[in-house]
């Protein structure tokens, strides 16, 4: 008896020690960035930013941007001899509040960096653009709204996405599938599915 359970005790201790291991992986792959102190050492890090800002005192900005799944924007602002000035993250909540009525598009790309979509609504002359950020609500996801008029910003909003929106077909939320039926699923639809975050078991 006691030969027939020891091998089973050791499958179920190898399989926690295997599940410990995913999940400080997954701790490590998702770790704030380190404090860099050169451009050098973000860029090791980091591998090549999504984009550069050039700014008018000669300083650079890298922009990593994580859309469409990700919620972080890390920048890094290094000076002309590619010394670290400071990071942060642009879709934090207090750089969120920044936004402000009667920025323009330019201000507002350049202060959240890349956004995840964009729709116009014909009727109100709004033209807005979303960015996925962290899931403060009840949902699978959050999304930041930021609604322009005229290229200048009237307003901020959010929206929560909930796993089933759209039924078995899913739905459409700002011209994107989300939901997560055959044809759509949040924040693509097929093949996005296979990879993003919100992805149910079934689909990775």
């Amino acid at each position: 008896m006691n030969t027939v359970r020891l091998p089973a005790a050791r499958g179920a201790g190898l399989f926690l020690l295997l599940l410990l291991a995913a999940l400080l992986s997954g701790c490590a792959a998702f770790r704030p960035p380190p404090p860099y102190t050169t451009e050098a050492e973000a860029l090791a890090d980091r591998g090549e930013p999504t984009r550069r800002w050039t700014n008018e005192d000669g300083t650079t900005v890298l922009e990593y941007s994580t859309q469409p799944n990700g919620w972080t924007c890390l920048m890094v602002e290094v000076d002309a001899s590619g010394v670290v000035l400071r990071q942060w993250d642009a879709l934090s909540a207090r750089n969120l509040a920044e936004v402000r009525p009667g920025m323009s598009r330019e201000e507002v790309d350049r202060m959240l960096g890349e956004h995840r979509s964009e729709q116009t609504f014909r009727l109100s002359g709004e033209e807005v653009w979303d960015w996925n950020i962290y899931n403060d609500g009840p949902g699978i996801a959050t999304l930041f709204n930021v609604h322009f008029i005229d290229g200048k910003v009237v307003r901020t909003s959010r929206t929560y996405v909930y796993p089933n929106d759209g039924g078995l077909l899913g739905g459409f939320y700002y011209g994107r599938p989300y939901g997560y039926g055959f044809w759509g699923g949040y924040p693509f639809g097929w093949p996005y599915r296979a990879y993003h975050p919100y992805a149910p078991w079934f689909f990775w």
